[in-house]
């Protein structure tokens, strides 16, 4: 069990290239009619669980996907997010922008047993950026938080600042689950999908 504060941990809502199946990574596309909607309701969801409270700070990643679904998300509290850079997706390198197949025509052998070992698999992209370094970006956040926090991330860096919060190893991390739409609140070392 870790000494962090109590954390709110939000991935940001379905994006164009999520629906289209392409990584992201540091690269940016809109949200969907259905991600503006996730967000909303990701707000509703955090309006019911923190209703009153006063003691929390916002943050989130810069990358437009993430910000956009704070704005949505964090106005029934009436928070405004402080950007961290830190909080930004994982890099994808020369993944990004790429759909699977795409990347399984041009590196066949990286995608020979991503289906068995999902998690491990996006930290394999050359050029892009490695467990270690998401993990040290993650631990910097959590060491930096004074009192209980709202994060509005992404999905890798979602799970390894989870995993990180919990004090898990890899292999919890990677079991951890993903999703958009959801809450996961993280308190007294527990880990709740709120939905």
């Amino acid at each position: 069990m870790t000494d962090y504060p109590e954390v709110f941990v939000l991935r940001h809502g379905q994006t164009e290239w999520n629906l289209a199946g392409r990584h992201q990574g540091r690269m940016n596309s809109d949200l969907t009619d259905l991600g503006r909607e996730q967000a909303r309701r990701q707000g509703e969801i955090l309006q019911a669980v923190v209703k009153g409270r006063d003691d929390l700070v916002a943050m989130s990643s810069p990358q437009g996907r993430a910000f956009d679904t704070a704005a949505l998300a964090l106005a029934p509290v009436g928070l405004t997010p402080i950007v961290d850079d830190r909080l930004c997706e994982i890099s994808f390198g020369e993944w990004e922008g790429l759909t699977f197949d795409d990347i399984a025509t041009k590196w066949p052998e990286r995608t020979m047993n991503a289906d068995k070992d999902v998690f491990s698999w996006h930290f394999q992209a050359p050029g892009g950026e490695n467990f270690d370094a998401v993990r040290a970006r993650a631990n910097a956040v959590l060491e930096s938080l004074t009192r209980p926090a709202i994060i509005v991330t992404h999905g890798i860096t979602s799970r390894v600042l989870r995993g990180v919060w919990l004090g898990g190893d890899w292999d919890e991390m990677a079991a951890l689950p993903g999703g958009q739409g959801c809450v996961y609140h993280l308190i007294n070392g527990q880990h709740h999908r709120l939905d």
